[in-house]
């Protein structure tokens, strides 16, 4: 089972994603597209890299705004896990901006 983290670590993981949002317990990013097409387009890639990791964003989609809630629903908060999807849906997110 993964380890929650403490407080300083979270902080200091969320001050190198400065999109992300902390909640108790959980970060969350909204991440608005050109068109509702390419919105579902970014999810689908970041469905499949969470599916790899095993591990799964609660997602809200809003026409062209999709947010992603992480947690480690297990651990009941954050944990690591939550922030190395972060930053792989950080990734996605700039490499969709490039392509659109």
């Amino acid at each position: 089972m993964a380890t929650l983290l403490p407080d300083s670590a979270i902080q200091s993981a969320l001050d190198e994603l400065p999109t992300w949002q902390l909640s108790p317990g959980t970060i969350t990013r909204t991440v608005e597209s050109a068109t509702f097409p390419d919105a579902i387009a970014l999810l689908q890639r970041i469905a499949a890299v969470a599916e790899a990791a095993d591990h799964h964003p609660d997602i809200d989609v809003r026409w062209r705004k999709v947010t992603y809630t992480l947690s480690t629903h297990s651990a009941g908060g954050l944990t690591e896990l939550d922030f190395d999807l972060a930053r792989r849906i950080d990734v996605l997110v700039d490499d969709s901006v490039r392509f659109d």
